[in-house]
């Protein structure tokens, strides 16, 4: 990714925040593929831009998958990167995410609470309607924005912050998300992603204290464009 296109993919940075829009297919932290990182990737664009010696500081506050695009917050101190983190355990980050998913929920909204168990073998979750050893309790809330044919837009809020958790939550309520295979799509989006977007999110400042918002644009593929029009006015 070059810099011009770093610079437009950010929403937010002060001397202790920066907000990303990312692209999906691109990891957000390292794994055992060993490919580029959105952390390698900022840490580049801080070092270049502020013409930083040795070791950059850009610490993750929170993960969203690799098929998944949207809104990143990274923390540039340690101070804040501790901070955020605890407001993100602390319920205190309102999260708002788009799906495009398959066919139509039964109710236009609603609220979706049950118990989800992660394999990390086959890096899958599993949902249970009741408590069951390690398993972890995940809610989210859904509003319907728009259908058509045998797709609809979802606006999902997740209530916290499991694996797979709105994936998971979307194939259980039969509508699971374009592209999905692993929880219900029938096939692939021809970038290999899935049609799952961080829109925007809403918190305290962990330094100045006020309270911040950012939007992530929607990503520039077939998929999305025909919901442009409709997304500018939510």
């Amino acid at each position: 990714m070059k810099q011009k296109e770093r610079l437009q993919r950010i929403l937010f940075e002060d001397n202790h925040l920066l907000v990303f829009n990312k692209p999906a297919g691109l990891l957000v932290q390292g794994d055992k593929t060993n490919d580029t990182t959105l952390i390698d990737l900022v840490k580049e664009y801080i070092k270049v831009t502020y013409d930083k010696p040795g070791n950059v500081f850009c610490g993750l506050t929170h993960r969203i998958d690799r098929p998944v695009s949207g809104a990143v917050i990274l923390a540039k101190t340690s101070k804040a990167l501790s901070r955020v983190t605890q407001a993100f355990k602390n319920k205190e980050v309102e999260k708002t995410y788009l799906a495009i998913c398959h066919g139509r929920p039964q109710l236009s909204s609603g609220n979706l609470e049950n118990y989800l168990l992660k394999d990390a073998k086959k890096n899958k979750v599993r949902v249970y309607n009741s408590a069951k050893a390690k398993a972890k309790i995940a809610q989210t809330q859904y509003e319907l924005i728009h259908h058509n044919n045998d797709k609809c837009l979802m606006k999902v809020f997740p209530k916290t912050g499991r694996s797979h958790q709105i994936r998971v939550h979307m194939s259980n309520l039969g509508i699971p998300i374009l592209g999905d295979l692993k929880y219900g799509a029938t096939k692939p989006l021809q970038d290999k992603s899935i049609a799952l977007h961080c829109f925007q999110m809403s918190m305290i400042h962990p330094v100045t204290k006020e309270m911040i918002s950012f939007r992530a644009s929607l990503p520039n593929t077939s998929d999305w464009s025909y919901y442009t029009s409709l997304v500018d006015k939510i």
